[in-house]
């Protein structure tokens, strides 16, 4: 049984985690996995935006394989982190197409870190997401202690990870951690409604978009130059002359 599946759409592909026996739980294998499908369907021209949610009606992933790392020592700690970061959770906030996180239950530890990874998050009504590293003696280490401040602010994050606490949809939405809560039943539908808006505008200008957002949430001057500098690019794209050729002449842009 594959541990990763992929489905397309058109020019949308679904990407699912699938060991629902474990609720979609991250380890080793799980994370090299969606890297490396990942990477291929970066490379692939005809894959416009990616979702990526998790199988069953339980769990997006309920949090990393805990038995994988009960042993380890201070070294061995720091490498699963770097290692985790460099090759799936960084590289997910700086993938070149959108990534939509589609929530469907519980999103904790390094399930709901992945999910901040993502560009942005459509949650069910079901939905619970939260922290809990604190209760194991940690904290989290797949990029929550700096994404989660930046989607809900520091106070609300300082207080999800010290105190566990899980948010459910309705308070995930309140707090800007997901952009939209929808039934269980239509979640995946509902990412797909967006996915096929994102996929008729320039798949260049939206590449260029990210770096620029990401590089601003970083260091806010060096954002601004990059958008400066995106941002004069794309006067020399071939996106650019079918954008404004099709506004000009009052039809749509085929963008390719």
């Amino acid at each position: 049984m594959s541990i990763v599946l992929t489905e397309q759409r058109g020019a949308i592909a679904i990407v699912t985690i699938n060991r629902p026996d474990k609720l979609n739980a991250l380890n080793k294998v799980t994370i090299q996995s969606l890297s490396d499908t990942l990477g291929e369907l970066e490379r692939n021209a005809a894959i416009r935006v990616i979702i990526l949610t998790g199988s069953g009606t339980k769990a997006f992933v309920a949090g990393a394989d805990i038995s994988e790392f009960a042993d380890f020592k201070e070294e061995e700690g720091e490498q699963l982190a770097r290692q985790g970061q460099e090759l799936l959770f960084d590289k997910v906030e700086n993938l070149r197409k959108p990534v939509i996180a589609a929530v469907n239950g519980f999103a904790l530890g390094g399930g709901l870190e992945l999910a901040m990874s993502c560009h942005f998050r459509l949650a069910s009504h079901n939905a619970k997401m939260g922290l809990p590293e604190v209760t194991l003696g940690l904290i989290p280490g797949y990029g929550g202690t700096q994404r989660l401040p930046e989607l809900v602010g520091k106070g609300l994050a300082m207080e999800m990870i010290m105190s566990a606490r899980m948010l459910n949809a309705e308070e995930a939405f309140q707090a800007g951690l997901v952009n939209r809560v929808v039934e269980q039943e239509v979640l995946l539908e509902a990412c797909i409604e967006i996915a096929e808006k994102i996929a008729t505008n320039s798949s260049t200008a939206i590449s260029a978009a990210i770096v620029a957002v990401n590089t601003g949430m970083r260091n806010r001057a060096e954002g601004y130059e990059a958008e400066k500098t995106a941002f004069g690019k794309a006067f020399g794209t071939d996106d650019f002359k079918e954008g404004t050729t099709a506004f000009l002449n009052k039809r749509k842009p085929q963008f390719r």
